[in-house]
């Protein structure tokens, strides 16, 4: 079964543009548009989207509020991809926060647009660049601080997160440690688990709040 995404951006040009980027790649299949966030999750509901491409500023309802909706009203809530046009925007990392699993700059090349749906369609990798990376630890906190000393990683588990981290897939964790991808899936599964985290942005987000890791 192909990808299927839904594409919400209150600019008709960068949907056209992501519509045909992405509808020529035999994988992916754009099954619907929104013109602003407050369509998005009747949309969600009808379609089933597997991935929401995800602008975070529109006029009426914006991606944050967006993507907490649906996260909170939808069983089965699809990816959210957050699409922006700057990658050190507070917005973006509020999105990221609130729950989107990813983002997209509306300036990336063809290939880096199809290759971020798949990544986070997959649900394997996270777009975490140094600009978020500082803006995360910005945000470091005590509650991040103490929920890291209560998730009582074991060094394989902390290694995992630190690559995690650094957006590395599965694949790419396992040949870093040499080890299987199914035995990283399952130190994977244990962070989540051990930090409360929904999936890996979160847990990525919770390493950095935290100090665990260094936005360096």
């Amino acid at each position: 079964m192909p990808i299927s995404v839904l594409l919400v951006d209150d600019e008709p040009l960068v949907r056209a543009g992501l519509r045909a980027i992405l509808a020529a790649q035999p994988d992916i299949e754009v099954t619907g548009e929104a013109a602003d966030g407050a369509a998005v999750l009747p949309l969600v509901r009808s379609l089933r989207p597997d991935v929401v491409a995800m602008d975070v500023r529109m006029p009426l309802l914006d991606g944050i509020e967006a993507t907490q909706l649906v996260l909170r009203s939808v069983d089965r809530p699809p990816k959210i991809l957050v699409v922006t046009t700057f990658e050190n925007d507070s917005y973006v990392y509020d999105a990221l926060r609130a729950g989107a699993d990813g983002f997209l700059l509306k300036r990336s090349r063809p290939d880096e647009i199809v290759h971020a749906v798949r990544l986070v369609a997959a649900g394997e990798s996270l777009l975490f660049p140094a600009a978020l990376r500082a803006l995360a630890a910005s945000y470091g906190n005590e509650r991040a601080r103490a929920t890291m000393e209560r998730a009582a990683l074991t060094g394989r588990e902390a290694d995992v997160l630190r690559l995690m981290a650094r957006g590395m897939s599965n694949a790419e964790i396992a040949r870093s440690l040499v080890l299987g991808t199914e035995t990283v899936k399952s130190h994977v599964s244990a962070v989540l688990a051990k930090l409360g985290a929904r999936d890996r942005t979160q847990a990525v987000i919770a390493a950095y709040e935290s100090g665990f890791v260094a936005p360096g």
